[in-house]
């Protein structure tokens, strides 16, 4: 497949286009070969291509292989057309080998696609890895620099800016110490620093922050807002951290095998790409051959199979699910405890069932649990199997992400639709207001009046 590659243009986009675009990518691909594609010398590469050509078997070919050369081909990209506008921060999540890094090694010309046109009106500052563009033996200060130049910089615009970076890295006390001796969390600092104060439109990550403690991460993505709301920089990031996302990101796109499956609000993404990964279609689940990996587990009781009655459910519904369970021997005072977590992984809630006692063989337990508290959301829930001796948990199994599920908006809360990012995904009670001081503080569950809950109900 030929490459197409249009060199990025500064400046603004041509008559008619958007003014505030700032990428755009059109019918891009990228194309790897899979296998080895040479032997290492042009004599043994001409052997077998002309043995080839001739139809005779491959006089340099291993043993179990029909031919040395391989020209299987693996699309990393396929038919990508994204476009993101000034001041937008987009978020890009997916599986590992997704094409996360490879669409933003193209947008930042580390390498160039096999079709399709790349257009980047603004220069790009892009951090890949930790420590990208960074000269070992070169010091933190001289690496500044450094930087800087590769942008177009002059040395008295990284001068005006030179004490905001080595302050905000948190590494003046090793800046004119060779980066080869930093710790991976100071290359991370310093290379952040770098790339969020020099003089760029766009600015690429991917998955940097993982690097960093969690003060630094918080004043990173602070600094990266501030960039796109101040300073309409365009942010792309790439990471497994769903929270990082949900902070920074004001849009999200998801990859599968090299294709964009989600393109829209950042919740609706997370979900979307949750719900894909735990295959929610799926009603049976079974844990025959499932690797536990919590310790200490007593396994007389273990799972074999979960199924969910309904993948979605309406807010105040119930999650009903059936769990088989095989026990060893019979046992008394087992319980079943669900660990409900939000689609990014935040515990918000458990549940415990009553002591049952489990006989021995094979039982099935029709559980369920009721979506009162719940905002509109995907969530997850762990499932434990336990009892309890003076009061110390004694597991038995313990199945992580056992059960997946959706809550479904059904009501308004005063006139709005419920906003996972900004409202939380647990309902609290109506806030209860009184007229007057002394005057019926209303019912804590509707918030009506209580003479005018007794009156409703004569």
């Amino acid at each position: 497949m030929s490459e197409i590659h249009r060199t990025a243009r500064s400046g603004a986009p041509v008559t008619g286009e958007d003014p505030d675009l700032m990428i755009r990518l059109t019918n891009v691909s990228k194309v790897y070969r899979l296998g080895e594609i040479g032997s290492g010398t042009l004599y043994r590469d001409l052997q077998s291509w002309q043995a080839k050509r001739k139809g005779l078997p491959d006089p340099n070919r291993k043993i179990g292989h029909e031919s040395l050369l391989s020209n299987e081909p693996f699309f990393a990209l396929k038919d990508i057309d994204l476009s993101v506008r000034k001041g937008e921060c987009l978020g890009i999540i997916g599986g590992n080998g997704a094409g996360k890094s490879t669409l933003l090694k193209l947008i930042s010309r580390v390498t160039g696609p096999s079709a399709g046109e790349i257009d980047l009106y603004g220069r790009v500052t892009s951090m890949l890895e930790v420590g990208t563009g960074f000269h070992g033996e070169m010091t933190g200060r001289e690496n500044i620099y450094l930087n800087g130049t590769i942008l177009g910089m002059s040395r008295k615009e990284i001068d005006a800016v030179l004490d905001e970076i080595i302050d905000f890295s948190e590494v003046r006390q090793f800046i004119d110490t060779p980066v080869k001796r930093y710790s991976s969390g100071m290359y991370v600092k310093l290379g952040f620093a770098v790339a969020a104060h020099l003089r760029s439109e766009i600015v690429i990550m991917d998955e940097v922050l993982a690097v960093g403690d969690i003060a630094f991460q918080k004043k990173c993505i602070q600094k990266m807002l501030q960039g796109a709301h101040e300073e309409n920089r365009t942010v792309l990031y790439v990471s497994h951290n769903m929270n990082t996302v949900r902070d920074l990101c004001d849009r999200c796109i998801v990859l599968d095998q090299g294709q964009i499956i989600y393109d829209g609000a950042v919740e609706e993404a997370i979900s979307y790409y949750s719900r894909f990964l735990m295959k929610e279609n799926d009603p049976v689940r079974n844990y025959f051959s499932y690797i536990r990996r919590s310790p200490n587990l007593s396994g007389i009781c273990t799972v074999e199979s979960v199924s969910l009655e309904e993948n979605a459910v309406p807010m105040g519904g119930l999650v009903s699910f059936t769990v088989r369970i095989r026990s060893r021997e019979a046992r008394d005072g087992i319980r079943v405890r669900m660990i409900v977590s939000t689609s990014a992984g935040a515990i918000i809630g458990m549940t415990f069932s009553r002591p049952i006692s489990l006989p021995e063989g094979e039982t099935n337990l029709l559980c369920g649990f009721g979506t009162d508290p719940l905002a509109a959301g995907f969530y997850v829930c762990d499932l434990v199997i336990c009892e309890y001796e003076h009061n110390l948990e004694k597991r038995h199994d313990y199945i992580g992400r056992a059960v997946s599920f959706s809550v479904i908006e059904n009501e308004r809360f005063f006139g709005r639709s419920w906003k996972s990012r900004d409202w939380g995904s647990v309902r609290l009670t109506p806030l209860t207001i009184s007229e007057e001081k002394g005057s019926d503080p209303g019912d804590p569950q509707t918030g009506l009046p209580m003479e005018r809950r007794r009156d409703e109900h004569r």
